[in-house]
């Protein structure tokens, strides 16, 4: 492909990275921004999203010569001067390599628990509001070989720029769905022979002692308030043991020594 030199930052080509921060904000009609090299990669290779176009720094282009050749021959890439690249984002982009995907038709949860594998393990996410504990959550979530992301509506766009920076591109490799309904869905998971386990501060077990089902699904609530009593209720509930006087951990933390914990317990 011919790289597209870009002089003007209001060219109408480029017109979807204008003013990138505060479209973050309002939302871009089924598009999402990537953000960095290995995001880019993740992008072209995983096959999850498509790409619409490119936009990279000039002194950058050299540099991503192998990750653009698994693009469609089609796939315009723009370069810019630095100068030219910061007017367009407003803002200064020191990584210099942006691209714009699609977000496509969303898949529905069940549809996707119908897809997971016979032995799986399934991340429930509930009021996760926050796009760093998001992305961290994601990028554990692949670490540690989860099939997938559930999440209620009232979490925060796993595809927002900065969930997609932070997880480190995750959020374009791990298989994500939302729910309107939390009774209905754990319903469904139940149907589907999944053991429910939900971390909480104030759970009845030490999630050391906790064995690996043969299909789990681990839920995750927002920090502070945690999941709701109604859905505690309702759940086997684990806890990560602390210390005296210390009582909870950041989620994301606590969902990476989750994770691991069923991952490495694999009876």
């Amino acid at each position: 492909m011919e790289p597209i030199r870009i002089d003007d930052p209001q060219d109408p080509r480029v017109a979807a990275y204008l003013d990138i921060r505060e479209r973050d904000l309002a939302g871009r009609q089924g598009r999402f921004v990537a953000e960095g090299k290995v995001v880019l990669d993740l992008l072209l290779s995983a096959g999850r999203f498509g790409a619409e176009s490119v936009l990279v720094l000039e002194n950058r282009l050299a540099g991503l010569d192998d990750i653009l050749r698994k693009a469609p021959a089609d796939l315009p890439v723009y370069v810019a001067t630095g100068a030219v690249m910061d007017a367009i984002a407003g803002f200064h982009l020191h990584r210099g390599i942006l691209a714009m995907g699609r977000k496509g038709t969303p898949q529905s949860a069940e549809a996707l628990l119908d897809a997971v594998p016979t032995r799986a393990l399934v991340v429930v996410l509930v009021g996760i509001a926050n796009h760093d504990n998001m992305g961290s959550i994601f990028r554990n979530a692949a670490a540690f070989g989860a099939d997938a992301v559930l999440m209620d509506t009232t979490c925060c766009d796993p595809l927002y720029r900065k969930a997609i920076r932070v997880s480190v591109g995750a959020a374009l490799k791990i298989p994500f769905a939302s729910f309107t309904d939390t009774a209905g869905f754990t319903a469904a998971l139940a149907r589907r022979s999944f053991e429910q386990f939900a971390l909480s501060p104030r759970g009845q077990g030490d999630i050391r002692d906790a064995r690996r089902p043969e299909r789990l699904a681990l839920y995750l609530g927002t920090e502070g308030e945690g999941l709701p009593e109604s859905l505690l209720a309702r759940l086997q509930t684990v806890r990560i043991a602390m210390s005296e006087g210390f009582d909870s951990l950041n989620v994301a933390a606590a969902s990476a020594i989750a994770l691991h914990h069923f991952t490495a317990n694999r009876s």
